[in-house]
């Protein structure tokens, strides 16, 4: 049966003299694979070796560039990636809020030496050209605690003299969401759905989502400002979040939802932001 979550006895920052080793803990059983996981049960690990192109190593939030096929001397991709296998694992994690048990390799110098580095959750994930060329789903992970990671994965620099190297100092990044802006977006709209329509009642007042268009953060690097927002209820910010439906310029909702979006002249949404969410949206469903 898979595992997900934590593995009894098994602490953070452990270290694994091998991927047979790693295996062995449980930690993450494929000696070979980076990512552990099943298209209907989920990913409960991976495996981040810092060699591949389209990877992006923050510490504490991780941009995952997935399975595809790779050229083993040269590390590069050579064929378009697929949504099977782990791609899809990871895709039912973010599905299912599964949290995914992330190792990292620590780079040439400790050559066959992984570290645990604890539980993350898929937050996002998208289609994309890699640097190759050819089609990658991206994943970014983060961290579900606050424990700072201080080495990430990949090449650690070789001492050029007999001097100490030197220390790299590490931080956390977190986006801080302006609560007003969000709130003006719903308090505009009446907590009713831009795009069904939908206001939910409960005690304490009437609720309402509010959807950026253009996600925050690496790699977006979407603005935190009216403009990028959409009020809607949880059932559609799923949906939008999860490539299901896209908005056109004109307003009308291709994919899973028909219609058209509520607009209120109080509230004009960027046309640029919801090409960019349509871009995403056709790669992940071409």
């Amino acid at each position: 049966m898979r595992h997900f979550g934590e593995i009894e006895s098994v602490d953070v920052g452990t270290e694994f003299a091998s991927r047979a080793e790693l295996a062995a803990s449980g930690i993450h059983r494929p000696t070979q694979a980076g990512i552990s996981g099943s298209s209907t049960e989920g990913a409960d690990s991976i495996v981040v070796s810092g060699g591949y192109e389209d990877d992006e190593d923050y510490g504490d939030y991780l941009i995952y560039g997935g399975q595809a096929g790779f050229d083993p001397n040269t590390k590069q991709q050579n064929e378009d990636a697929e949504l099977s296998r782990g791609n899809l694992a990871l895709v039912v994690s973010y599905n299912k809020g599964l949290p995914v048990r992330v190792t990292r390799g620590l780079g040439s110098t400790r050559q066959h030496t992984y570290r645990y580095d604890g539980l993350y959750l898929v937050e996002r994930w998208w289609v994309d050209r890699g640097k190759s060329g050819f089609r990658i789903y991206r994943f970014a992970l983060r961290k579900i605690d606050d424990k700072p990671i201080s080495t990430p994965a990949g090449e650690l620099p070789l001492p050029t003299s007999n001097e100490e190297p030197d220390k790299v100092e590490s931080y956390t990044t977190r986006i801080i969401r302006d609560t007003l802006v969000s709130e003006t977006v719903k308090e505009i709209h009446q907590h009713f759905c831009q795009t069904c329509s939908t206001r939910i009642e409960r005690p304490g007042g009437a609720y309402a989502q509010a959807a950026y268009i253009r996600p925050l953060g690496r790699p977006h690097n979407g603005p935190d400002t009216v403009d990028n927002i959409l009020c809607l209820c949880p059932n559609c910010h799923v949906l939008f979040d999860g490539w299901a439906f896209a908005i056109e310029d004109d307003g009308s909702l291709i994919g899973a939802l028909n219609g058209s979006l509520f607009e209120k002249k109080d509230h004009t949404v960027n046309r640029e932001y919801l090409r960019y969410h349509r871009r995403l949206y056709k790669a992940a469903n071409n």
